[in-house]
């Protein structure tokens, strides 16, 4: 049986929907992977699906606050951004709740390629950094 993760960011747009398509792409025999956000925005960053693309995930992320995730069973809750774990204690369900905070690559400014450099940055801390996480508890 697969163990569930839920990862939180704050918008749900960059951060959390990239650690939960890398791991429903690349773990997902072991993990069924789940984000939210503590303040969802209103759509998935356009670059976030970007560099998930250019790696062959085709992510259909939909933002989700964790309101909707309340009922749901998780055995880790992964909190990715400071501000999430600051409102982590608004996540009351079960699991273990480390942190691993990446810096939001929405909040770059320059060209595109300056941005998409940023998220792929992230994207490339989040495939390093998550899959460690993940294994040490398997």
């Amino acid at each position: 049986m697969r163990k569930r993760v839920l990862f939180l960011c704050t918008g749900n747009s960059c951060r959390s929907q990239l650690a939960e398509a890398i791991v429903n792409a690349r773990m997902g025999d072991k993990w069924e992977a789940f984000s939210a956000g503590v303040r969802p925005a209103r759509v998935v960053h356009p670059y976030t699906l970007k560099v998930l693309a250019e790696w062959g995930i085709i992510h259909q992320g939909n933002v989700k606050g964790v309101e909707g995730l309340r009922s749901v069973s998780f055995d880790l809750v992964v909190t990715v951004c400071d501000t999430a774990a600051e409102e982590c204690p608004v996540w009351l369900g079960q699991g273990i709740r480390p942190h691993i905070d990446f810096p939001d690559p929405a909040k770059t400014i320059g060209s595109e390629e300056e941005i998409l450099q940023a998220f792929r940055k992230v994207r490339d801390d989040i495939a390093r950094k998550i899959p460690v996480l993940l294994n040490s508890l398997s």
